[in-house]
């Protein structure tokens, strides 16, 4: 079955997860009858053996509008991680005071100021 970007969810059987609403679906296409289907009828029945799980997700995954809200949720997240140690940077004492530094550098500074802040505090 090949999806389109455009089709919407509903539209697609794989999203009905109600066996009833399976079945219904079958019968409307003529595969749940009692009498034997004939040629092309049969082929259309045995088509599409019932999807896993896993095979569900992944033509979800495969639609355009899924990659695109998944982007964007990701750039959301990227972008909030990063104001995070800005707002870390902002708080440690280096020289000179705008110099950059890696994320790695930015936390391995902040452990040691913190240490050194307990120390302080200790003495």
């Amino acid at each position: 079955m090949m999806l389109s970007p455009d089709q919407a969810e509903a539209d697609l059987s794989w999203t009905q997860s109600d066996p009833e609403t399976m079945l219904n679906g079958l019968k409307s296409a003529g595969c749940a009858s009692d009498e034997p289907a004939e040629g092309e009828e049969r082929d259309k029945c045995k088509a599409e053996p019932p999807l896993s799980r896993e095979e569900k997700r992944r033509r979800r995954r495969a639609t355009a509008k899924y990659r695109s809200a998944h982007a964007t949720r990701e750039r959301i997240r990227v972008e909030a991680f990063n104001v995070a140690f800005a707002e870390l940077r902002k708080l440690l004492p280096t020289l000179p005071p705008d110099k950059k530094l890696s994320k790695i550098e930015i936390l391995r500074l902040a452990i040691c100021y913190i240490s050194y802040l307990n120390h302080v505090l200790d003495v």
